[in-house]
Order: C-alpha cells, then sequence, then structure tokens
C-alpha cells in the first residue's frame, strides 16, 4: 500500500504553473525527504495534499482515501510546522491534555507525560510554555504530533534550533516511529540530516520532480562515473606500465602511481575486480577509498552537466 499517491497533480495561479503534473509515490512505512529551493514548489504540493489548498487538475491519494475524502483520515495524520504557537499561560502537559481532546483521545495523565519524556521534555512538564527556548517549543510541538499515534507523520524542519544532544535524540526517535509502521514525510534544510534519515528522496524544482530515488539511485543518476582511490605498497616503473596495461580492460581511465593509483569506473561491481587483480599481482592494498558525492552536492548542482566523481 502506498501511504501517499499523486497523478499528474497540478496547481497553477493565473498563467503560472507551481506544480506541473507531478506523479509520486511514497511507500507506507518509509521516511521520505522532500527538498526544493524556495520557490520550487514544495509548500504548495503539501497544501495540495493536506487539503489546505485545491489543484488545478489531477489527482491524488493520501492513506488509502481520494483527495476529496481526506476527512476520513486527518485523525490518522501528525504535522509538526516548521514553527509552532503555543498558549504562553499553558505548560507542556497542559497543552498535550488540550490536544488529547480536540482530538478526542483517552490518554491517561502518565501516557501523556511519557510522551513528553521520549521528546526529552521530563523537566519541563510542568513549566509554562512562555518560559520556553525555541528548541522546547520545537520538542513540544513534535509531542504534540506524535500524540495520536499517526499513520502519516509530516515533519517540516524537525531539528532546527535544537541542541546537538537533542538532534540525536529525535533522529533516533524519528527511526523508531517509522519501524512502527509510521510513514514520515520530511522536508529540512539540513542535507545530512535527509542524507542519513531518508529511505528514498525527491528533489522538486520548478514544479516538477527532477530526481527521486534512494541515494545509491540519486548518485547513479547525477554522475557519470565512480572514482576510486588505492594506497598500496611501492611497485616499480614496470609494474606501473603493467598495470595500466592489464587494467585498462576493465577500467575506464587508470591513473597509476608509485604508491597509490586512481580509477574511474561506470559500476560499482568493478571495484572488487580491481582489488581482486591487485592481490593477485602480490601488491599489498592499504586503503581503498570509494568517492561519492553527497545529497548537498548533488542538491545544489542538479540540472548541470553530469560528471565524473
Amino acid at each position: 500500500m502506498k501511504a501517499i499517491s499523486t497523478w499528474d497533480l497540478t496547481k497553477r495561479y493565473g498563467n503560472k504553473t507551481v506544480v506541473n503534473n507531478l506523479n509520486l509515490e511514497i511507500e507506507k512505512g518509509s521516511i521520505f525527504g522532500f527538498l526544493g529551493k524556495n520557490g520550487a514548489g514544495k509548500s504548495t504540493f503539501i497544501n495540495m495534499i493536506t487539503g489546505l489548498t485545491r489543484p488545478t487538475s489531477g489527482s491524488f491519494e493520501i492513506l488509502g482515501e481520494e483527495g476529496n475524502s481526506l476527512k476520513k483520515v486527518r485523525h490518522r495524520i501528525g504535522v509538526l510546522p516548521d514553527y509552532s504557537t503555543f498558549y504562553e499561560t499553558y505548560t507542556a502537559l497542559d497543552h498535550l491534555k488540550y490536544y488529547s481532546k480536540i482530538l478526542r483521545l483517552s490518554l491517561t495523565t502518565q501516557e501523556l507525560k511519557d510522551i513528553l519524556k521520549k521528546v526529552e521534555l521530563e523537566d519541563a512538564i510542568n513549566l509554562k510554555t512562555k518560559n520556553f527556548s525555541f528548541g522546547m517549543k520545537k520538542k513540544l510541538g513534535l509531542a504534540q504530533a506524535l500524540i495520536n499515534k499517526p499513520d502519516l507523520l509530516f515533519l517540516d524542519e524537525p531539528t532546527s534550533g535544537v541542541d546537538a544532544n537533542s538532534i540525536l535524540n529525535i533522529h533516533s526517535l524519528i527511526r523508531e516511529v517509522s519501524a512502527q509502521g509510521t510513514t514520515i514525510f520530511l522536508t529540512s534544510h539540513n542535507l545530512d540530516e535527509v542524507e542519513k534519515l531518508c529511505d528514498d528522496i525527491a528533489i522538486m524544482n520548478k514544479g516538477i520532480i527532477q530526481i527521486k530515488g534512494n541515494m545509491q539511485q540519486l548518485r547513479k543518476q547525477y554522475q557519470d562515473n565512480i572514482s576510486v582511490y588505492i594506497k598500496h605498497e611501492s611497485i616499480s616503473e614496470t609494474k606501473q606500465s603493467k598495470l595500466r596495461n592489464d587494467m585498462g580492460l576493465f577500467v575506464k581511465n587508470v591513473n597509476i602511481a608509485a604508491d597509490h593509483s586512481e580509477f574511474h569506473i561506470e559500476d560499482e561491481s568493478a571495484i572488487p575486480k580491481i582489488n581482486n587483480y591487485l592481490v593477485s599481482e602480490n601488491i599489498s592494498v592499504y586503503r581503498l577509498e570509494v568517492e561519492e558525492p553527497s545529497l548537498e552536492e548533488i542538491f545544489l548542482n542538479l540540472g548541470e552537466k553530469k560528471h565524473s566523481a
């Protein structure tokens, strides 16, 4: 079952197309990263699939329900906005009690305290939110988003303004919630965070999905070649020449030096062949490194000509 599916989803404002015939499928239980520069159409897309604005054309399903039946599934959705506003005279616990009543949930005080403990607010349970830091408000917003044990969780910048230790805890919590079957739709400017957490990633640009897949697939679409660096024992010029000739048969570009070598290969299946060949020639390999583009590099340079790593 897909958590979210869209078919030719389009939104126009006058003559401007903000989301253009977008087709997207998000697997149930996955952590999905949704990226794009400002003005790419991300917010408009999210607003459409959550019912805040109507598509100009196209259709979508969310948690098995068609877009015109969102009322049936809203109680199964959790949302953490980039910035949450709270009642200043309410404590953290007061807020969760209030939200549980709105959602008609039957949660005990201890269960609400357990949720606050999960987001590291156990020491602020009875503290009024006017005394909360930005990071503490972010954690309370996350607790609010989790209170109904959602099947689909939207997280917008879940760790912005949060200290390093809390970031690790939030990452652990995201993985835990996902492992329990919740689909997580994550937007973040922290590209390292997205790369570490997400099963699949889509990058939106000018209203379309420009690239989508897991990190291995993104790297393959982005670059033509994989660069491999090998540190090995010192070898003679005669041996270097032999390596150039022999390895040129199955490696695209070869650069052999006395104590290290560099190769450009089209597929990672060539890596064990390179290593096995060096071993067969009785050349000791000290270190083998594969240079791969990070999500940040792919994101910043997407649209430019593909290149070797």
